[in-house]
């Protein structure tokens, strides 16, 4: 288990909130199988943005905690507490400071919560569904 000597100042009291879990570490050789690396929700991570993107005299670097990523953006918990979406053009690189989860296959919490999720989601549609038809035979055959 890491402590907190192990982490950036700023990244000690985001570690805590966490529950000082066990930091996870990249795998990057060995058997394919085995390997486990890539960014992941919760990381801790420094994001460097590119200057002309900025107001004058903002800060260039983004510190906290990755929440989530799309397309266009990656959603961060800065270490200020801010939750901050940031344009992935703007972003010039990333700095994975520490796994506050395991790789997604060996995340079985993670798993479990995408799985409760689509249930959630598919209700959802399902629910839509009956009150703009007015019906629920669609899941029907023939």
């Amino acid at each position: 288990m890491a402590d907190s000597h192990d982490l950036p100042k700023w990244a000690v009291s985001i570690w805590e909130s966490l529950g000082k879990p066990e930091i996870h570490e990249d795998v990057l050789t060995g058997p394919l199988l085995e390997r486990r690396a890539g960014m992941r929700r919760d990381d801790l991570v420094e994001v460097l943005l590119d200057a002309r993107s900025l107001p004058k005299g903002a800060e260039e670097w983004v510190r906290g905690r990755l929440i989530g990523t799309n397309k266009m953006s990656i959603e961060i918990l800065d270490s200020e507490g801010t939750y901050r979406y940031i344009a992935r053009d703007v972003i010039v690189e990333v700095r994975l400071v520490a796994h506050m989860r395991p790789a997604y296959i060996d995340d079985s919490e993670l798993l479990q919560f995408e799985r409760e999720d689509q249930k959630r989601r598919t209700k959802i549609h399902e629910d839509v569904e009956k009150k703009t038809k007015g019906s629920d035979d669609d899941h029907l055959w023939g």
